[in-house]
């Protein structure tokens, strides 16, 4: 009889860490959005306590004169961030995909993580 409460315990441990699994693996592999932005790369920087990500912002600037607005993103690929990297201060474009609801910031700090980068001239 004392066996069976324990099962029932590990077996709602179980399906939780299965639902929890599950929905970070969605969240991850499944995009909200995908796009495109062009600007001039102004920072990338590796940072966390724990989690270290990279994380980016660019500057959009739509016309001569106008303050520009920053884009903030995250990168998971280490090929990506040194190619972004050597990309500091030049004119880019970065393909991004947007991930809503992560459950922690040791994914990135932001929903938008770039997967590839191009110089423009």
């Amino acid at each position: 009889m004392t066996r069976r409460p324990a099962l029932i315990v590990l077996g709602f441990i179980a399906v939780f860490v299965t639902i929890v699994t599950t929905y970070v693996w969605l969240a991850l592999h499944w995009s909200y959005s995908e796009g495109e932005r062009a600007g001039f790369m102004q920072k990338l920087s590796h940072k966390g306590w724990i989690c270290k990500t990279w994380e980016g912002e660019l500057s959009l600037v739509a016309l001569p004169g106008a303050a520009p607005e920053k884009f903030y993103f995250s990168v998971r690929d280490e090929t990506i961030a040194g190619q972004i990297n050597a990309m500091v201060g030049n004119r880019v474009a970065l393909t991004y995909e947007q991930h809503k609801g992560l459950p922690t910031s040791c994914f990135g700090e932001t929903d938008y993580f770039i997967t590839a980068v191009k110089l423009v001239k």
